[in-house]
């Protein structure tokens, strides 16, 4: 048996909702906003960013204060709100409160930075309004909340938010960096999908390998988790540091 293995068969040896997931009041606030994979979708503002010439750390850092709002608490706050896929024991009120101030403020930086930037930012505002809300709150039939849904609002959308307040523009460079984010955010998607299938959705886990050599290997849950998990850390710290790195050669 792998270590941690339980005794019973291969039952789950409770591991949370996710590999980040605390207990508690504050926990349950932790685990709701899923630091890693926030700090993985702000860095796609970096990367947008880093497309410009000479990086405007003015810009920049309302850009990812608006998406840490909208996405990093707003969005997760309703994905919470709307089924419980974490078990917080945050009451509704307050998942709502958070949301609606998040979003908020995220728009009164977006108004800002119409004034700034120029009224071309007007759609990017009034689109990622739209992706919380469509995507988190399965607006159409859930239609936007697919891999692709996903992978295009948590992917694409930051980088070309920010490359375009960097700019003013969308150039082929941003479209490239975009689709490259599209397909990060659908491989997280697929290794987290399956993460949250073993750890969310099944009771017992039994896994019995059997090598060329004739040898025999047994595991539990953990034989599943430990290296899709191991990967999807790996990834959300390398990614915020590629991100700043390129935004510093910029500077």
């Amino acid at each position: 048996m792998a270590e941690g293995a339980a005794d019973d068969g291969g039952a789950l040896p409770e591991p949370g909702a996710a590999f980040y997931a605390r207990r508690g009041r504050t926990g349950d606030w932790w685990t709701i906003l899923h630091p890693p994979y926030t700090a993985w979708h702000l860095s796609y503002v970096l990367f947008g960013a880093a497309l410009s010439g000479s990086v405007d750390l003015e810009i920049l850092g309302a850009t990812l204060l608006a998406f840490l709002l909208a996405v990093g608490v707003a969005a997760h706050a309703l994905d919470e709100w709307q089924g419980r896929p974490l078990g917080t024991a945050v009451s509704g009120r307050m998942l709502l409160a958070a949301a609606a101030l998040s979003l908020t403020g995220a728009l009164a930086l977006g108004v800002v930075g119409v004034w700034r930037i120029g009224g071309g930012l007007i759609p990017f505002i009034v689109l990622g309004a739209f992706l919380v809300l469509a995507y988190n709150l399965e607006w159409f039939g859930g239609r936007v909340h697919t891999d692709l849904g996903f992978a295009l609002a948590w992917g694409a959308f930051p980088v070309l938010t920010s490359a375009y307040a960097q700019l003013g523009r969308i150039g082929v460079g941003a479209v490239g960096v975009a689709i490259a984010a599209t397909g990060l955010s659908l491989a997280q998607r697929v290794l987290s999908t399956q993460v949250r299938h073993v750890r969310r959705g099944l009771r017992m886990v039994e896994i019995r390998m059997l090598a060329r050599d004739g040898s025999v290997a047994e595991g539990d849950a953990r034989t599943l988790l430990r290296p899709i998990e191991r990967a999807l850390r790996l990834t959300a710290w390398s990614l915020p540091v590629l991100g700043l790195a390129l935004v510093a050669v910029r500077l």
